[in-house]
């Protein structure tokens, strides 16, 4: 029997739908088969993992095989891992042992992140340079214009965040400019703010959690980092459950798999809990339908909705702040939490009903107005909240006509409220439904 036209072309689409699904292997690149065999040739056996492109996360690692629950996903030795030991026994090692006060940690390594790069062809490390991405996308490199946009608590936090890249590099100088006699060119050039900031980004988005013991050429800082080449290319997804750790007996890190995964699939590790917000300010990306998302409600916001004339406002505000109120108000996809809620219960208590704030923090219920206030009020916040989130959509698709080289941080900046706008509006409906019963 002939085959239909049309039968043929549904089959094509298919299958182009289901590489777009599966992801595009890349193993065949010349870096990646650079990476390998130079994995390889430090005792990594080769997985079930391909390098892939996906067209919703980017790069990641596809598996050739189905993984059952308990399946191991990767197991690196580690020779392949950069640690603070690694940097000791560099070319930086004797001068960080010499310098006083000792430095952290983590400038150890940005140190000999930046010396490595700076190296080239030269490293002992090029093969995993040359897969590092150039640039990221954490609040510290985004543009002064497109931090604006962000919402309020997340774009306080990314200029704390900018202010202490700032500091660290301001604080390191010194220390650089001692490793002057490694180099024929000055250190400024090589340490230069910009190359900080890479290598600062590089180690907040990439490490892996492994616990070092202190040694005395450290600050007190903790020493927890662990580069993790090849297995850094796994991307995160809330949905996916792991378990994580360095192996003492095989000397390697291993990551063990909860979930299932069909061949062909990429392969998601969990970073934790993280909703969106704390997502983008670590680790320069946001989850789609993420279940752990929130909105948080700033304590400006909380407040434009309560009669300045309440005489007793400021004691309120003083209650909400001696027990934490004042932080981590949020709407999610379940509606206003119960802190929000507790909150805006206490400021709505009325002057016959204040003595009675003890119980409220407890979470009982005061009074059928007090209640009914409540929830007008969070209704209030709620919309007041989803139409500051479309104003700022509107904003964000005029910069993408007219800011051509900055399209790449406003679509992050725009999925993030995207995504804020989709909980805020399922919790609007939820505050309805309330309303509609009480």
């Amino acid at each position: 029997m002939k085959k239909s036209k049309g039968r043929t072309a549904r089959k094509r689409r298919r299958k182009h739908l289901q590489s777009f699904t599966d992801g595009v292997n890349c193993s065949h690149k010349l870096e990646y088969i650079k990476l390998k065999k130079w994995l390889k040739g430090r005792g990594f056996e080769d997985s079930n993992l391909r390098p892939a492109e996906f067209w919703d996360t980017g790069r990641g690692l596809m598996t050739t095989k189905a993984l059952q629950v308990r399946d191991l996903i990767i197991s690196l030795p580690e020779k392949c891992l950069v640690t603070t030991g690694t940097v000791l026994s560099s070319c930086v090692g004797e001068y960080i042992v010499k310098w006083k006060p000792p430095v952290s940690p983590l400038i150890a390594l940005c140190t000999f992140l930046i010396v490595e790069k700076h190296a080239g062809a030269k490293s002992l490390w090029k093969p995993y340079f040359d897969v590092l991405p150039k640039t990221y996308t954490c609040p510290v490199c985004l543009e002064h214009e497109v931090v604006n946009l962000l919402p309020e608590p997340l774009r306080k936090k990314a200029q704390e965040q900018r202010a202490t890249v700032r500091e660290l590099y301001m604080s390191s100088k010194a220390f650089f400019s001692s490793l002057q006699p490694l180099f024929a060119e000055n250190t400024g050039t090589i340490f230069n703010y910009n190359a900080l900031e890479w290598a600062w980004c590089t180690i907040n988005t990439r490490t892996i959690y492994m616990k070092h013991s202190q040694r005395e050429c450290f600050s007190l800082e903790p020493d927890v980092y662990a580069l993790a080449p090849y297995l850094d290319l796994l991307n995160h997804s809330p949905n996916v459950q792991v378990k994580a750790a360095f192996n003492e007996q095989t000397r390697s890190y291993e990551i063990w798999t909860n979930s299932q995964c069909k061949k062909y699939e990429q392969v998601f590790i969990c970073y934790g809990p993280h909703d969106n917000q704390r997502l983008l300010l670590e680790d320069g990306f946001v989850a789609v339908d993420n279940p752990h998302s929130s909105v948080y409600v700033s304590s400006d916001t909380l407040l434009r909705y309560f009669p300045p004339l309440d005489k007793q406002r400021n004691a309120k505000l003083s209650i909400l702040k001696d027990h934490d109120f004042l932080e981590n108000l949020t709407f999610g996809w379940d509606g206003p939490s119960w802190r929000l809620l507790t909150a805006l219960k206490l400021l709505s208590l009325g002057a016959d009903e204040f003595a009675f704030w003890k119980r409220t923090l407890l979470g009982d219920v005061i009074s059928a107005r007090n209640e009914q206030q409540t929830l007008n009020v969070t209704a209030k916040i709620c919309h007041f909240l989803i139409k500051e989130t479309q104003h700022t959509l509107l904003q964000i698709s005029q910069l993408k006509r007219s800011k051509e080289n900055l399209k790449n941080h406003l679509a992050l900046v725009e999925a993030l409220r995207l995504e804020d706008l989709k909980i805020l509006q399922k919790s609007a409906e939820i505050l309805c439904n309330l309303n509609m019963a009480t």
